[in-house]
């Protein structure tokens, strides 16, 4: 199918150019097209400035979003998808972070604003492709190259380090690039200067991607991870993690990564709530064994989140180094388990005159311990039956959820 053929399918995108007939489709979407690729994200560049291609739009029914105006861009949206339209620009000022840009009328200038050549080609309605940098040449042959000077597309934003390496892991098929590799470690003291947030966003979708462990080794040679994770990392173990096929997750790919404490590595990346947890909980040593009877996984089963225990189980059996099969078995034997649910609430108490608050939550403790004692078989009315015969004797707290049964 010709690239022509292509754009008369994409439907949405023709309302655009129907409105916006000199809009030309920009960066992913073409290499999509040439290589063939489904399409995922349609991003469209236009001469017209942005309060104009709001207009025109509105005029035309659609609606549009200014998501970012200083920056010349707005968002379409049509049948709830959105469609992002930039004014063609060029930078005035730049400070490795953020770029002062003007609106301009050139094609060529704005394709020299963008990081590789890959990305600097434009697509018009009539499936032309408009290529100033070679980058058509460049996305057959496997070759990622900034446009023009590697060292000054850095010091305009210094995260295209990393872009660098994801887009070699996507498309690279040649030696890297030695004018890019030279910039990238002449400039490896800005990456301090990136946001966490954007280091991160970037360094998990490098962690997820394709060739990764290939990728992190690359990133350690050529300074970018030392400047990255201060807190340290171990790029070997890594690569036994993707060796041994583990889970494709970003948290726990960065487990099996970085040395340092969780709270400092958190802090280092902004980590969500929800990332930090999860971290924190991966390096920890479990008091978990491949060879774990049910009663020991319908226990684990009712008290941790599924997900987190397979997980965990990884880092367990890749630091002692032990056979996939065994730990194989044990994750098929707990993935079989329904999630035991604890059947005993507070307004069950009240009948036996249990007060609300501490010790409520005291006797709902110890009914929850013999519930896990006994394999989580217990249903309300057995759980009740043991309260009511032993209401006044105390359990080992420290057999409780967080105590030493499953960390070391």
């Amino acid at each position: 199918m010709s690239i022509l053929e292509k754009l008369s399918c994409l439907n949405e995108v023709n309302l655009i150019w129907n409105s916006l007939p000199q809009a030309r489709l920009v960066g992913g979407v073409v290499r999509d097209l040439l290589i063939g690729n489904d399409i995922a994200d349609v991003d469209m560049a236009t001469p017209e400035p942005p309060e104009q291609i709001m207009k025109t739009l509105k005029n035309a029914g659609i609606s549009v979003i200014p998501t970012g105006l200083s920056h010349g861009t707005v968002t379409a949206i049509i049948n709830h998808h959105p469609y992002e339209i930039t004014t063609l620009r060029k930078d005035v000022a730049t400070d490795g972070r953020h770029a002062q840009v003007v609106w301009t009328n050139s094609w060529e200038e704005d394709a020299a604003r963008r990081d590789f050549t890959i990305n600097a080609m434009f697509c018009d309605r009539e499936g032309k492709i408009w290529d100033f940098y070679n980058g058509k040449q460049d996305l057959f042959s496997g070759k990622i190259r900034f446009v023009g000077n590697a060292k000054e597309r850095i010091e305009e934003d210094v995260l295209r380090s990393l872009r660098f390496f994801r887009f070699y892991a996507r498309y690279g098929k040649q030696i890297l690039d030695e004018d890019a590799v030279t910039a990238i470690q002449q400039t490896t003291y800005l990456l301090k200067n990136l946001s966490a947030e954007r280091v991160w966003s970037e360094l998990k979708r490098v962690l997820t991607g394709p060739m990764t462990a290939d990728i992190m080794q690359m990133m350690d040679h050529y300074g970018v991870l030392s400047a990255l994770l201060p807190f340290g990392y171990d790029v070997s173990f890594f690569t036994k993690m993707i060796q041994m096929d583990a889970p494709n997750h970003p948290i726990l790919r960065l487990a099996g990564l970085v040395t340092g404490e969780g709270n400092v590595i958190s802090k280092q990346l902004r980590l969500s709530r929800q990332e930090e947890q999860r971290l924190y909980a991966l390096q920890k040593t479990w008091n978990i064994h491949s060879q774990d009877n049910d009663i020991q996984l319908r226990q684990l089963r009712a008290l941790f989140d599924l997900e987190l225990l397979i997980y965990c189980s990884w880092m367990k059996q890749l630091r002692n180094d032990q056979p996939s099969s065994e730990w194989d078995r044990w994750r098929e034997r707990l993935a079989a388990i329904e999630q035991p649910v604890f059947p005993v609430k507070g307004k069950d108490l009240f009948q036996y005159n249990v007060k609300p608050g501490v010790e409520m939550g005291e006797a709902l403790s110890q009914i929850k311990q013999w519930w896990l004692q006994h394999g989580c078989y217990g249903d309300q009315q057995e759980c009740l039956e043991w309260f009511k015969n032993n209401k006044e004797k105390r359990i080992d707290i420290n057999y409780l959820i967080f105590g030493d049964k499953w960390f070391k």
